[in-house]
């Protein structure tokens, strides 16, 4: 029982004096992966910034290309209503002639 009560402390402080050491490393070893890991995302910004003004100049074509194709499909429509509009005043009138002789 005296060799338990003599070792343990002994046998504790080697085991926390190796935990220590253990989480120091691992300590500097996560810092020296957090470094890494600020290049990798700093240098994926600074890409992401280049690459910036291409994506404007495709949103500002898109929006252009669908301001035409609006502007094409509005006046093929209104045509086609004004078309049909006459066609339906035509055929309106010829039925009023119709029912008043």
């Amino acid at each position: 029982m005296t060799f338990i009560i003599k070792c343990l402390p002994i046998i504790l402080n080697v085991l926390g004096i190796t935990l220590l050491i253990v989480l120091i490393v691992l300590g500097i070893k996560i810092i020296k992966v957090m470094n890494n890991i600020d290049g990798i995302v700093k240098d994926v910004d600074d890409k992401v910034k280049s690459l910036n003004n291409v994506f404007k100049l495709i949103d500002k074509t898109t929006d252009g290309v669908a301001f035409v194709t609006d502007k094409v499909i509005n006046a093929i429509s209104s045509f086609i209503l004004k078309l049909f509009k006459k066609k339906y005043k035509k055929e309106r009138e010829e039925g009023k002639e119709n029912d008043e002789t």
